[in-house]
Parts: structure tokens; C-alpha cells; sequence
């Protein structure tokens, strides 16, 4: 049988910093999930009775208290480099679809529509529809335009 891992070793203010943020409605998910996890860690709770609580493996309860050893609250919540979802449409293309949302319409239209835009630009389905919140949205404003409804 393995031997527990000893508590983790967290200062007051980390561990009410951590408190916050896992109570946090407002946070990212991620974000207050490693909280509850690191407190768990804090108040000697067992690696695998942590996995099962917060719904990880061990090996990533293990993970992250390594990386709070390491790094502290610092990035607490952020994913490293070369983790998670690759883009699968590439560069080029992203700078396309932006340029034409901002820059022209579809005859006889208003507004492109997610499929129409990736037909014309060539990417599967509805693969411009991420792309919106990238650089259009940040460079343009919002993309989404009001709409006076009808008083009933």
C-alpha cells in the first residue's frame, strides 16, 4: 500500500485566497475546482479521496498540488502551453473570416451566417462560428446588432 501524501502546505492568506475562490460563482469552473482540491490537499485529505470528490484522477490531484508547490497561487486555473484543444482551422484562415465579417456583406444579405461564411472561406460546417469572439469582436465591437421586438 502506497503511503498518504502529507498535508499540503498552504499559508493563511493563500488558504483564504483559496476559500474565495472556491465559494466564487463568478469564477471559472477550473478555477474554484483547484481550490476545493488544493484546500482538500491543505486539510490532509487523501489524494484519492480528493479525485473522487472533485471528479479528477489521482494523477491529476497529484499534478496540481505539485504545481501549487511549485508556483503558488500565481497560475492558479491557467493552462500551460501546448494543453488543451488544438485550432483546427489555421491562422489564415481566422484572419479571413475576420476581414470579411468586417469588411462586407453576402449579396442580398445583412450579416454572413456561421455556415455561409465557412462555405466561402472553405472550412467544415459550422467551423467560423468560434471565430467571432477572437479578433472581429475585440477589433469591430459586438458583433450582434439590437433588434426592436414588437410590443404585445
Amino acid at each position: 500500500m502506497m503511503t498518504p501524501a502529507a498535508a499540503l502546505f498552504v499559508s493563511d492568506g493563500q488558504r483564504e485566497a483559496l476559500a474565495v475562490i472556491a465559494k466564487s460563482q463568478a469564477a471559472p469552473f477550473r478555477q474554484v475546482q483547484r481550490a476545493r482540491v488544493l484546500l482538500l490537499a491543505a486539510d490532509g485529505v487523501a489524494n484519492v479521496r480528493i479525485a473522487e470528490q472533485a471528479g479528477v484522477t489521482v494523477s491529476t490531484v497529484r499534478s496540481w498540488r505539485s504545481r501549487f508547490e511549485h508556483e503558488g497561487l500565481a497560475k492558479l486555473g491557467k493552462v500551460r502551453a501546448g494543453r488543451g484543444r488544438k485550432s483546427s482551422i489555421p491562422q489564415s484562415r481566422i484572419e479571413e473570416i475576420v476581414e470579411l465579417t468586417r469588411n462586407s456583406k453576402l449579396a442580398g444579405q445583412t450579416h454572413w451566417s456561421c455556415r455561409t461564411m465557412a462555405a466561402r472561406v472553405g472550412v467544415p460546417g459550422d467551423g467560423a462560428a468560434g471565430v467571432g469572439g477572437t479578433g472581429a469582436q475585440a477589433a469591430s465591437g459586438p458583433l450582434v446588432q439590437a433588434v426592436q421586438r414588437p410590443a404585445f
